[in-house]
Order: C-alpha cells, then structure tokens, then sequence
C-alpha cells in the first residue's frame, strides 16, 4: 500500500511539472537570476540542497541557478563573478580587498556559502572573500534567498549559496582551458572524469593570477604621497589554486556515495586607499597565505520502496596569514605576522519520506564544531562553538494545481571554549511555508513567510578590537522576516523568468554600541549588542529569451529599499538602489558568435569622513568574438569595461579600467 501511495505522490507531481519541463526544454538551458528546472548533463546531484522533487530531478524551483554552460561562456571565473548575474544579489568590496556578496541587502555573514552542501564559511567572523573561490570545476551555482530550505542548517538568515560540483556521465570527458588578460593575467584549468558501471571519478586543477590591472581613464590617486602613479594598480596581484577529487560509488540504481577533497591556496595583495576621506587609513596589508582544504563524504541510500537516507560528513580547514607593512615598498612589517587557523568539522542526516500520500517528507540532523586559534605575540587564544540543528521539511501536493512546503527548524550554538572570557549560548527556531499554484502558459505564482536566524560569530562576541571592546558572550541571534509573492516559469514560448516582490524586516540585528566601563583604558567602552532593527523591500525581474535560433538575450533587474529603522540617521550600506545585468549573443554561422553584456547600477551609499556619500552610478560593457575553428575547439578575444569607465564599489578603490582577454577551450 505504501508502495501505491508513493506511486500516486509521483504521478500527481509529474502532471504537475510535465508542461514546464516541456516548455524549459526550449529555452536557453543557462539563467541569470532566474530557477532552471533542467540540470546539466554533470551536474553531482548529491551535491545538491533542495526540497521539491529531488526524487524527480525537476527541483531547485525556489533556487536560482547559473549553470557550468553559462559560467564558461561568461567567463565567469570566480564565485562573486557568478552570483553578480542573479536578481537580487549584489557585490562590494571591502578595504581588506576582499569580495563580499549581498542577498536582498544580507551580507556574507548571513548568507552562508557551501560546496555540495558542505559549508565553506570561516568560523571566526563568518566570511569569506568570494573572489578566492573559482569556478573551473563547478557545475552549477545555486542561490537560495529568503524561502531557503532550512535544510541548509543554522545562519541562512537571508539566504544561502551552494557550488555544485561536477559529476561524469561518460567513460571519459574532460575540458582543457588557458586564457590571459591585461596585467599579466594566467589562468589555466583541466577538468578530467570518467564513469564506470559502478564508480566513477572527477578530477580538477586550475591556475589563475594577476599581476595588476589597468586603471581607468580619468583616475588619479588624490593623496600627498601617491600610491598609484602609473597606467596600473599598486599592489592589485593575486594567485589561487585549486584542486578537487571526487570518487564515486554507484552500486546499484538508487544508491551513491562519494568522497570528495578540495584544495584551494591563495596569496594576495591590498591596493592602498585612494580617496578624499582624511579619517580613511592608507593600510599597506599583504596575505601572503589564504589557504583552504575540505574533505568529506556524502551518501544516499534507499530504505525499503519510501524511504531514503541522505548525509554528510566533512572536515574544513582555513588558514590566514596578514602582514602589515609600514611604508608602500613592502620591505618592513609594523607587527608580527597575524595568522589565523581555522577548523571546521561536522555531519548532516537527512531522512526523506514517501509513505504519506502526496508527501515528501525531510528530516535533517545537523551537528558543526568549530575551532579558531588567533596567533599572534601573546600566544595562541583557542575558541571552540558546537553547533546543533535538527530541522523538519514537508513538501506537499494539493491536488494536480497547487502545492505547498513548510518547516521548521531548532538551532542551538555552545560555545565550550573561549580564551580569557566566559562560555555563553544561544539558540534559535526558524520556520517557513511557501504556497504554489500551477498556471496556464507553464508558469506558477507562489507566495511565501519564512523566519530565519544567524548566531554571533566569535568575532562578534569576544574581539576586543584591539583593546577598545567588551566581550558579550551571551549576544542573542538576530533574526528576519521573510515575505514574498512571486511569478516564475515560461510566460511565453521560448522564455523563462521571475518576477518578485520582496519585503524582509530584521529585528535583535548585532551592533556596536557605548557602554560605561573603565575596562578599555578609559570610562567607555565598545560592546556589540542586540539592538538593531532593519527592514529591506525590494523588486526583482529576470527573463531568458531565445529571440531567433541564434540570437539569444537576458537580463536581471533589482530594486532595493533599505531603511535602518531603529535609527534613521544611521543609513545602510554597501548595496545599490538599482541594478541590472543583461547579456546577449548572437550565433552568426557554424563557427563564430559575438556576445555582448551590460552590468549597471545606482544609489550606492557607502561610509565616508565619519557621515556617508553615495557613490556615482555607472555603466560597464562587456564584448566578446567567440570563434570554433573545430566542434570541441572554442577561441574567444573580448574586452570588459569598453568604455573605460572610473567607478567604485567601496569609497577609495577603484575598479579595473578596459581590459582585453583571450581564452582558448578544448573540450572532449
């Protein structure tokens, strides 16, 4: 009986999503901003985090997703180069000359990364610098926002985002690519896999790094002593390797298992601070070391005919090097080096269950310790956090037209080691329901509520930011109210995208505030505490349109309101009023093609001379000839930023001006 009823669960979806997938198949396979219901041929499905259908392989409608196809024929190198191109989701940079990515106006700290459901953020502050993670062995990028499975565990408060790796699907595949740029800019990349009846394996290397890039016309470094005089950046280098293995166990048509290591290893410059503001510091900072290595285990095993257990097992290791430097020639340091040693281990149980009737059923059992070591003069001050989660997930069909997927989810963080101060806890409950209703035209609207949390990092509760801070162990979670109403699917023949309107209010939100206290030298000190109140709203528009059998075109447009509302005069930022990205390519002939792409913004406030600016919007352009001389050889020449354009991401540091590229790819 429970065999029928898992049966009957399946049929009523697959009538539901038959129109869709049909319609899909028509349109451009690689979206900007936008769900794709149709997967790449590689892509490691164990890797992926999803709720709907992942026993169809139609999931991953409340995610969006740029895939391994679009990746490459963007040239999207890098993570934060990747997530750009999705509506709703923004990039800065900070002075520590990393790239942090915004969800809805939630920075990095709230917004998680992971690679196959494995997460990669750094325990102590809960960032990464997305620009050291590349692309080249990836299958997909996948963007969860505010509905996000709690599936992914504790702190997605505005989101999530997962690099999917890649999966064989022949005996022997692969793909060889060197491209270079402006700068002296390498980059060298080799994927190799094979799949045997019962196992398979994926192997890749890659190789990227530049020495400088080229500054816009009309720049000039406004400081007494100049930093940049020349036609190139000042200290603008970067190197970044990687490499990935995955071995894969298929015994039979339901089960797989797959062990997959990553090595990444970094090293990288700080371009100085190149502004008017008088209070912004002109830091000379190198890391001669950003290195990370993860190794873990992911299974997927069936249960009798309505059950399946899904896990992972991991360990993560992060490590970071600064050195400060005194004067612009990089010869003498101001300290010791500080270093940074990170680890992360953890597992994940997932049950899925079809036995009720029109049920798809998760339960997911989380467990993450953390351990951070700060090295520095004083010696090494050890932190260590235990986090728990257990989360519940129903994905249900109301008949042949609607559907709906609640949750609900208990997180608990302890932290059993701290150096110097005292242990603390928290913990936190999230919870969501999304309605859907299938339309005519292939397309269905939806509305969703979601409550989601993020715990202080130990930065946020211990750092005495060098002398002038209380530490407060017990900082509660801040937490956000998700609402959206939505449109998404095939609105018309041969296109796909989504329409959203968005509003998120965030409450208990970490900031700094003065308290009374001769501990910090004097009769005040600085202590993060539970009071902010914030609320973002927002519009996001993204659509695929194959236009004629070769000219295809697309585009990403968000809209983002963000007021502080526990104090007015504190305006937010680093995110912009408006952006969009377009693209568009036009096949002309077998071999050659040209692609253009459109990257625009306005209204971006950034902190400036102890008050705010807004920085100016711009316009950057984007053109590439792409050439196939044979059927698996692809050469393309291209330019970024045609128009030279002298904009900024954060106050003081300038983005590359023109820039040419080449690229060669053989793919077999």
């Amino acid at each position: 009986m429970k065999t029928k009823q898992r049966q009957r669960y399946l049929a009523a979806h697959n009538q539901s999503c038959r129109m869709v997938k049909a319609s899909l198949a028509l349109s451009v396979i690689g979206t900007f901003g936008m769900p794709v219901f149709a997967q790449d041929a590689q892509v490691f499905e164990l890797g992926a985090v999803t709720v709907q259908s992942s026993k169809e392989k139609d999931g991953g409608k409340d995610e969006s997703i740029v895939t391994n196809k679009v990746l490459r024929e963007q040239d999207l190198d890098t993570v934060s180069q990747a997530v750009k191109t999705i509506a709703g989701v923004g990039l800065t940079k900070n002075s520590r000359n990393e790239e942090m990515v915004t969800i809805r106006g939630f920075d990095s700290r709230q917004v998680p990364v992971y690679v196959d459901g494995i997460p990669l953020y750094v325990p102590y502050d809960g960032y990464v610098d997305f620009a050291r993670f590349t692309t080249f062995d990836m299958s997909e990028v996948r963007v969860a926002k505010g509905a996000a499975s709690l599936l992914y565990g504790p702190n997605a408060l505005g989101g999530a985002i997962n690099l999917v790796t890649r999966k064989p699907q022949r005996a022997f595949e692969g793909d060889v690519q060197v491209g270079f740029s402006e700068g002296a800019g390498r980059k060298a990349a080799v994927n190799l896999g094979g799949k045997q009846e019962m196992w398979y394996y994926q192997i890749g290397a890659s190789y990227s790094s530049i020495n400088s890039f080229r500054l816009p016309s009309g720049f000039k470094d406004p400081k007494t002593k100049q930093t940049d005089t020349g036609n190139y950046r000042s200290n603008a280098d970067y190197t970044d390797k990687r490499l990935s293995f995955k071995l894969g166990l298929t015994p039979n048509a339901t089960d797989e298992y797959a062990i997959g290591y990553v090595y990444q290893q970094g090293e990288k410059g700080q371009p100085s601070y190149a502004g008017n503001d008088p209070t912004a510091k002109a830091r000379t900072w190198r890391w001669p070391f950003w290195d990370k290595d993860s190794l873990y285990l992911i299974g997927n095993t069936k249960l009798g005919q309505d059950y399946q257990l899904k896990f992972r097992a991991y360990y993560d290791r992060y490590k970071n090097g600064l050195d400060m430097y005194t004067n612009a020639t990089y010869t003498t340091t101001s300290a010791a080096r500080s270093v940074y040693d990170d680890t992360s281990m953890g597992a994940n149980l997932e049950l899925v269950s079809y036995a009720l009737k029109n049920h798809e059923l998760h339960l997911g059992l989380i467990y993450k310790e953390d351990r951070h070591e700060d090295q520095d003069t004083a010696g090494n001050k050890k932190y260590r956090d235990v986090t728990t989660s257990i989360a519940l997930e129903d994905n249900i069909r109301l008949g042949s037209d609607w559907g709906m997927r609640v949750g609900v989810s208990y997180d608990k963080r302890d932290a059993k080691e701290v150096y110097q101060w005292p242990t603390g806890s928290a913990d936190a409950t999230n919870g969501l329901i999304e309605l859907t209703r299938e339309l005519g035209n292939d397309a269905q609207v939806y509305a969703s509520l979601a409550r989601k949390t993020r715990f202080a990092t130990i930065k946020n509760r211990y750092s005495a930011k060098m002398g002038t801070a209380l530490a407060n162990p017990d900082l509660k979670p801040e937490f956000a109210t998700h609402w959206e109403l939505g449109l998404r699917g095939s609105p018309w023949r041969n296109a796909s995208g989504q329409a959203a309107v968005f509003y998120s209010k965030l409450k208990d939100a970490m900031q700094t505030q003065v308290v009374a206290s001769t501990a910090c030298g004097g009769t005040t000190c600085n202590q993060e505490q539970n009071v902010g109140e914030a609320r973002h709203a927002g519009i996001e528009l993204s659509l695929e349109q194959t236009i004629t059998s070769a000219w295809q075109a697309g585009f990403a447009y968000t809209y983002l309101n963000r007021k502080n509302l526990s104090d007015s005069s504190v305006i937010l930022t680093e995110t912009p009023r408006h952006r969009l990205y377009a693209h568009s390519r036009v096949q002309i002939g077998d071999q050659w093609a040209v692609q253009a792409t459109v990257e625009t913004e306005q209204g971006r406030q950034v902190s400036y001379n102890n008050a705010y600016r807004q920085l100016g919007g711009y316009t950057e352009l984007g053109l590439k000839a792409i050439w196939k001389p044979v059927k698996d050889v692809t050469v393309d020449v291209g330019v970024r930023n045609l128009t030279d354009k002298n904009y900024e991401l954060a106050d003081g540091f300038v983005m590359p001006g023109r820039t040419m590229y080449a690229n060669l790819r053989y793919q077999f």
